[in-house]
This record gives C-alpha cells, sequence and structure tokens, in this order.
C-alpha cells in the first residue's frame, strides 16, 4: 500500500467502553508500544486535546485526554524517529506564540518529529470555561496558523494582524526548524478548505469515506487547491485486528487509500498490552511492501 501507517495511540484517549489494560493504562505502557511501534517503522501516534469535557458530552465523547504536551515529551525521550501528531490542539485555547514556544521547544527535543494537528474547537461549555469566545473562532484559528507559522522556529518573531501582536521579543530555546507542518482537524467542507489554503493536511472525523471523496473531490475545484506547492496530506482513522481478522483490516486500509487517504492512523483491538504489541507486528507486516 502506498499510504503510510501510524498509531492512534492506547491509552490516552478513551471515548466509550474499553479493556482494563487501557482504563488503568500508565505512561509505561503507552512508552512501552509507541517504542515497539518506533521499533517497527510505524510513522506517528497521536495525542488529543481537551482540557475539560461537559457532563453532557460524556457519552459521545468520553472524559480521557491525556495532555498532549506532556505526553509527546516522555515519549520524546523513550523514541529515535516516531513522529508526534497532536490530533488535535484546539486553536482558540492557546496563543500563537505560546504555541510556538512550547511545542517549538519539543519539536527541537525530539529532532523535528511533531506535527501540529489543530482545530477550530465545537465544545462552548469548554470555550466558556477557558474563557476565550466561541463566535468568530474560525476566522480567528485561519489567522492563528499564519501567526504559527510566521513566528515557529524564530529567535525574534514578529506577526501583527487584527488578532495577534507579536514583536519585541526574544524566544529562547525555539524551534530549529521553520517549516512545521500543520494538520486542520475537522468534517466540514471550511475545515477542508481551510487545511487547503493554510495548512499541510486534513484529518477529518465522523465521516464515510464515501464522504471524504466527495469533499476531496470539490476542494480539487478550488484556487487553493493548483495554486499549492505540494499536495495537502490526508489523514484517515481505520481500526484494525491483524490478528483476528486480516482480511477485514485489508479492506479498511484499502477503503481509506481508495477515499483519499495519504495517511492512516491505525486504531488497534487489543486485549492487553502484549496482545497490543503482538497486533503492531501482524499490522506491519501486513501493510509492508
Amino acid at each position: 500500500m502506498t499510504v503510510t501507517v501510524g498509531i492512534a495511540t492506547p491509552i490516552v484517549t478513551r471515548t466509550g467502553e474499553a479493556p482494563e489494560w487501557i482504563v488503568h493504562g500508565t505512561i509505561e505502557d503507552v512508552a512501552h508500544v509507541v517504542a515497539e511501534a518506533d521499533r517497527l517503522g510505524f510513522d506517528f501516534c497521536t495525542c488529543s486535546e481537551h482540557v475539560g469535557i461537559p457532563d453532557t458530552e460524556l457519552g459521545r465523547r468520553g472524559a480521557t485526554y491525556w495532555d498532549p504536551l506532556a505526553t509527546f515529551g516522555f515519549l520524546a525521550a523513550r523514541t529515535a524517529r516516531i513522529r508526534f501528531v497532536t490530533w488535535v490542539l484546539v486553536l482558540a485555547y492557546h496563543h500563537p506564540l505560546e504555541l510556538a514556544k512550547r511545542y517549538g521547544q519539543l519539536d527541537r527535543m525530539s529532532g523535528d518529529r511533531l506535527v501540529l494537528g489543530v482545530g477550530v474547537g465545537t465544545l462552548r461549555e469548554e470555550f466558556d470555561a477557558l474563557g476565550v469566545p466561541f463566535e468568530g473562532r474560525g476566522e480567528r484559528a485561519d489567522d492563528t496558523v499564519r501567526a504559527i507559522r510566521a513566528v515557529w522556529g524564530e529567535r525574534v518573531p514578529e506577526y501583527r494582524s487584527e488578532h495577534h501582536d507579536i514583536g519585541g521579543l526574544v524566544v529562547e530555546p525555539h524551534a530549529a526548524r521553520t517549516d512545521l507542518p500543520i494538520w486542520i482537524g475537522g468534517r466540514t467542507r471550511r475545515s477542508l478548505r481551510r487545511a487547503v489554503e493554510v495548512g499541510d493536511g486534513w484529518s477529518p472525523f465522523a465521516l464515510s469515506r464515501d464522504e471524504v471523496a466527495d469533499m476531496l473531490d470539490w476542494a480539487r475545484g478550488l484556487p487553493a487547491w493548483d495554486a499549492r506547492e505540494t499536495p495537502i496530506d490526508v489523514a484517515l482513522s481505520v481500526t484494525v485486528d491483524p490478528l483476528g481478522d486480516p482480511d477485514r483490516a485489508r479492506r479498511g486500509l484499502d477503503a481509506a487509500e481508495q477515499a483519499g487517504a495519504t495517511c492512516v492512523a491505525a486504531g488497534i483491538v487489543a486485549t492487553s498490552r502484549a496482545h497490543y504489541v503482538e497486533q503492531l507486528g501482524a499490522l506491519h507486516a501486513l501493510t509492508s511492501p
């Protein structure tokens, strides 16, 4: 297959019923499976962001969301090449200079292994709790992505717009590079347009493969699509059980590729940490040339 394969990191995000090893998983469990994914050559691992989930959303979203910065900082010291994808950070919860400082240092310490996955956010209660405006968040998100690009890896960053006024500060340490990949999360045409116009990739959720394919067909008609120097990445999630049902796993991966995926985040079915590692080996064998 031509798509690259990463893992939807177990334990760090839990949105429904899960086996005991997931419910009671520790950072050592996470590090163990991510280190194995790193050894086998999987492309990336993920971690999502929510500060808090409203009670009314627990049934749909769950309550467990480990902090990506802390989690990836630990994993960076236990791995060599696997990339770290924030899937996703909510842009409104952060100032672009703060992201450039904190995640820029992570990027530098890990050897340029960060992919900054971002989104506009949908939980008004979380916005309200953090004291950030919910209305107009899409426009501000576009500007924040542009600001991140302008200040990333700069010792003396400068960016001025309607929403941000950055200048007159020295940032040390900062990212070692200035060309950070940014993936845009979302399930709307606006999120895809944002990915085409200001991002490097699109990571949709809660869309069927046909819906993804149709939206990508629509996006190919945008002027910004042809104006891009490089094509966008399309990252889709796939749940697989490569030992229990390798044929179904293969069909799921093929369907994602046919829909337009350039990379997939594999959610791996496993009953224990040891079983997860065995599944990783089987998935590697299934997806290797």
